[in-house]
């Protein structure tokens, strides 16, 4: 997968397109990412020992991971991700500025 948890991505296709965040979880046998406030359903809870209320509660639901792009931190636009050899370490890097992406 050309993105992992922590990465800061953009939206590219579907209902949040454009919109930005932050990776919680990734999900690579099924080609799937969570990400921070984006494709949020609604789920139905009934009342449990850790909700007492219950009612409907907000989530974020998994995003396919084609449709999420990095964010270059140089100039904050999506972009794709190259892979150089730095130090005999495998760094991810900007495809736009040649950035290092790897936190």
């Amino acid at each position: 997968m050309h993105v992992k948890k922590g990465d800061k991505v953009m939206v590219i296709s579907g209902k949040d397109k454009g919109k930005q965040g932050t990776i919680l979880e990734s999900y690579p046998k099924k080609e799937r990412v969570l990400v921070e406030g984006i494709n949020e359903i609604k789920k139905h809870a009934k009342p449990s020992q850790d909700n007492p209320q219950g009612g409907i509660l907000t989530q974020e639901a998994p995003i396919h991971v084609s449709n999420v792009m990095p964010i270059d931190p140089k100039s904050g636009e999506p972009t794709r991700v190259g892979h150089k050899v730095e130090d005999g370490k495998n760094v991810r890097i900007a495809k736009k500025s040649g950035e290092a992406l790897d936190n």
